[in-house]
């Protein structure tokens, strides 16, 4: 522990009380430690207003595995078509990535409309009846933290991404 954690009172030292935990807000499940200190700070639905907004200029629209019935001919991962309706401002278009996996497709068609999304951290806590994701993301010259969720896993993520890509991007998306 050091200095910066201790209290001084009356010249005793003593531990800080622990601040009021967001781990309430998910079940019982600690927040990632790069968001759990805003976490504290906010009212939760000034929270979910900040890192999953329900609105921004990028949306998801229908997403889909293009290939997902084709049997594995291999070992290993393989290569997947995803297919999504995505929403650019006022422009929608529809995007094709393969991909070993839903969040790697939907990055790549960022990618490919302009919108660079790195990930830097990937956390996903699920609860009896929902899947919370979050993610910090760059364009590489700033790093957002972003959240989704949903009953599915893969929504979740996708969710996440499309809220982080948002935050990075803002009004220019």
């Amino acid at each position: 522990m050091t200095i910066t954690d201790l209290r001084f009172s009356s010249g005793v030292e003593t531990a800080p009380a622990p601040p009021k935990s967001p781990s309430i807000r998910l079940d019982g499940i600690s927040l990632p430690r790069g968001i759990r200190e805003d976490a504290d700070t906010m009212s939760w639905s000034t929270f979910t207003a900040t890192y999953a907004p329900s609105a921004g200029p990028l949306r998801l629209g229908q997403w889909e595995c293009a290939d997902a019935e084709r049997p594995a001919t291999r070992l290993g991962p393989r290569g997947q078509t995803f297919r999504a309706t995505l929403g650019f401002g006022d422009r929608v278009e529809t995007a094709t990535a393969t991909a070993t996996g839903p969040v790697a497709a939907l990055t790549a068609m960022l990618y490919d409309h302009g919108m660079a999304v790195e990930m830097l951290r990937f956390h996903q806590l699920r609860s009896e009846d929902t899947t919370a994701t979050f993610i910090q993301g760059t364009d590489g010259c700033r790093a957002e933290w972003a959240m989704g969720w949903s009953e599915d896993p893969t929504q979740s993520a996708l969710r996440a991404v499309i809220a982080c890509a948002n935050r990075l991007y803002g009004e220019s998306a």
